[in-house]
């Protein structure tokens, strides 16, 4: 790789004009080549690559080549296999390579922070920790074929409506906690050979502008040592960007915002230092891409890449519930016996999200065909029972529907949201299915209580309505293999085994951004803080349909014998887990942390590390996670860095946020921090140092124990605790000066 010197090898001949021709596109998907630097050529990810035939058009939107469609994040996410998503990676690098890509613009890795964003279906979670997690193995399994990633949308990305000029005003804590979290791991473990930045701004201004973002933090902090590519059309002045630390613009400006670079060092208000970074970075780009064209990597099978996408999307399927009928559960399916395969989707199944990722599939599975492959001899009917168009007699097609239901021995009824309904550039105004698939649903059940529900959806939907059916299974969004898939988990040809990694409130008003989403006049107020997914409905005790982590199987799971160690590197926790059922199954095993009596606001528990197993029935295995140090950290806002909180820690091994089956304490040393004392501090924080308790009541020239607060009805000391240093000047009547207290607080410091 080429070094990241301004002087390097790729560049030193290059003009002040060539070296700001590097930073900018040559076309909507390539790069320039400038002298010895070659291009490139950037495509969509991150679910499929998607890439335009050769008469591309100039927005982008035209025809792609075949490619294969992955489960989208929303659905290989629910997975929470990191070799399953790293596979994934490794088949996405494959494909780039035989079509000639170099750089697949993904992960995303943004927060679902409400469940109205109509982007969220390319994002893994709610939550930073498993978000990282599996990016981290996307972005290695990716990159080890000599394919760059695009880690992305850097940053506090969160909401699609005025998208391109929307400021996320959010606090220090959180920004660092939740928003940025999984990028510091993703950019520390996997180095991205890029980082693409987003559209909105951040605390006012725009990620494109910002150098505390792109440099400070990204490069600084974190040691990123890739290019920061922006979002298309993100640039709104190349120059503040080139100065902030933006190395590429994409599309490229047909030269126009390259002669915008030029005349401002010319003009003495750009450093040229700038501009010769940001060559360099795009040469050291070029010369990754290069060197990863000549990497050997396997053949491109269509074949093996559909099985591949067939066993992500089966491991993926959430089951949510499954209720016995007539003393046995509804899932899974028997062959042989008549069924009723009902709604829109089994016919023409909702597998990918829309918008700049959307992928041409090399084939579709289609959930009625396969279906009726694995019944064996039984009669298959299927109606649509609905339009997602609002066409047609819905009457007449419900009617068509229960029919066949009450004729069958089991429905299956299909249920979820329609391309237009959610999509890129557009958030939901609700998280309602349609009304008229609810109608169809309830009118199934009224007459054929063995009842299965299918969703397939890009966004969390509220599903108290549909708990009506006892058993529901999850689909999310599975990619181009999803009607194989589910109906491998539908006739327990495989195990359900994934786990919901964004909570389904019971109502919309309950979730946490509710009164801030999407914001107004161009501000995102992010005032849950903190508080994201489960963080907030756990702290509050809010009922919901299904927590954050729930998943059921068709097989059961004990834990047993939780234990912790603690070193350097953080917190290992061990605990037995059991197949106490009758088939082999894959569990999802969860560690979350609590700090009681933390002396900072904390969520009640937040997953801190997760392994999965497979077990056949019947066996054990001890399972083992390192609870890394640095992810138990808080972001101290006086220090300004991370800080471990000494004390007792709580660690539990859970199925679910709701659902901890184990529970162990340990003790961790803390990091020193020091926070200089000044006169602005409280007489409380004074105390907490050794000897002050002493050197104030020496100090001080009135009583310490007078009684008065009984007097006046109030805890004297708890009121006292709260007063800065510097009110004691007039609370003691010019007695103390501000010397005398500057003198107190350098001795009590020394």
């Amino acid at each position: 790789m080429t070094a990241l010197d301004p002087t390097g090898p790729e560049t030193p001949e290059l003009s002040l004009a060539e070296r700001a021709a590097l930073g900018s596109g040559a076309d909507f998907w390539t790069t320039k080549a400038v002298g010895p630097v070659p291009a490139l050529t950037l495509t969509d990810g991150p679910h499929g690559v998607r890439l335009q035939a050769e008469d591309a058009d100039h927005l982008g939107i035209s025809a792609s080549r075949p490619a294969t469609c992955f489960p989208p994040a929303v659905g290989l996410g629910q997975s929470w296999d990191t070799e399953l998503v790293s596979e994934v990676g490794r088949a996405l690098g494959v494909e780039s390579r035989a079509l000639g890509v170099d750089v697949l613009l993904g992960p995303g890795v943004n927060i679902k922070r409400d469940p109205r964003c109509g982007r969220n279906f390319e994002y893994f979670s709610e939550d930073p920790q498993l978000t990282g997690t599996l990016a981290t193995a996307w972005v290695r399994g990716l990159q080890s074929t000599g394919v760059g990633a695009s880690l992305k949308h850097f940053a506090a990305n969160n909401t699609e409506y005025d998208r391109m000029r929307s400021s996320s005003d959010v606090a220090a804590r959180p920004l660092r906690e939740i928003y940025l979290r999984a990028f510091q791991q993703v950019v520390q473990q996997a180095q991205p050979w890029t980082v693409m930045c987003s559209y909105n701004r951040i605390n006012g201004t725009y990620a494109s502008e910002n150098r505390w973002l792109l440099t400070d933090v990204l490069r600084g902090e974190w040691g990123f040592d890739g290019a920061v590519v922006s979002d298309w059309g993100a640039v709104q002045d190349r120059v503040a960007s080139v100065a902030a630390g933006l190395d590429l613009e994409m599309p490229g400006a047909g030269g126009t915002t390259d002669a915008q670079v030029v005349a401002a060092v010319e003009a003495g208000e750009l450093d040229a230092a700038s501009v010769n970074l940001a060559a360099a970075r795009t040469a050291a780009l070029a010369a990754r891409g290069r060197a990863g064209r000549t990497l050997p990597v396997a053949p491109f099978d269509p074949a093996a890449h559909h099985a591949l996408a067939r066993r992500a999307a089966a491991n993926s399927v959430v089951l949510l519930k499954n209720d016995p009928v007539e003393g046995a559960p509804v899932l899974p399916l028997t062959a042989g016996r008549p069924l009723a395969v009902l709604g829109a989707f089994a016919a023409a199944p909702r597998y990918q999200g829309g918008g700049s990722s959307h992928v041409n599939p090399t084939q579709v599975d289609v959930p009625l065909d396969e279906i009726r492959a694995l019944a064996g001899n039984a009669e298959v009917t299927h109606a649509p029972g609905f339009t997602t168009d609002g066409t047609g007699d819905a009457a007449a097609l419900r009617a068509e529907a229960v029919a066949l239901a009450a004729a069958a021995d089991t429905a299956v009824v299909f249920l979820g949201l329609a391309a237009h309904q959610e999509s890129e550039g557009f958030d939901r105004e609700d998280i309602e299915l349609p009304r008229e698939q609810l109608e169809l649903l309830a009118e199934v059940i009224r007459v054929q209580p063995r009842t299965a529900v299918v969703l397939s959806h890009g966004g969390v939907l509220r599903l108290a309505p549909v708990t009506a059916a006892p058993a529901l299974l999850d689909g999310a969004l599975l990619g181009q293999a999803a009607g194989g898939a589910l109906a491998d988990v539908l006739f327990g040809r495989v195990n359900p085994s994934g786990r919901l990694t964004e909570t389904a409130p019971v109502r919309l008003q309950d979730t946490p951004a509710y009164l801030d989403f999407p914001g107004e006049h161009s501000h995102v107020a992010y005032g849950e803080g903190l508080f994201v997914g489960y963080r907030w409905y756990d702290a509050r005790d809010i009922e919901v349909s299904f927590p954050f982590g729930h998943g059921l199987s068709y097989t059961e799971f004990a834990y047993s014998d939780l234990e912790l160690s603690a070193d350097e590197e953080g917190i290992s926790a061990s605990v037995t887990v059991t197949n106490t059922g009758d088939r082999t199954g894959r569990e999802v095993v969860q560690f979350y942390v609590s700090k009681p009596g933390s002396a900072v606001v904390r969520p009640l528990r937040e997953l801190k590390g997760h392994a999965t197993v497979t077990l056949d029935a019947g066996a054990s295995e001890r399972v083992t996670v390192l609870l890394p140090r640095a992810g138990l950290a808080y972001w101290d806002t006086r220090a300004e860095r991370w800080i471990v909180e000494g004390g007792a820690y709580e660690v539990l091994a859970a199925a679910s946020s709701r659902d901890p089956r184990a529970t162990a304490s340990i003790e961790l040393v803390g990091d020193e921090l020091d926070v200089p004392l000044t006169l602005d501090s409280t007489l409380g924080e004074v105390m907490s140092l050794p000897g002050a308790a002493e050197t104030l009541t020496a100090l001080l020239p009135f009583p310490q124990d007078t009684g008065d607060g009984d007097a006046l009805g109030i805890d004297m000391a708890r009121m006292m605790a709260s007063i800065p240093v510097r009110r004691l000047v007039s609370f003691a009547g010019g007695a103390v000066t501000t010397a005398d207290l500057e003198e107190l607080l350098a001795r009590l410091q020394s």
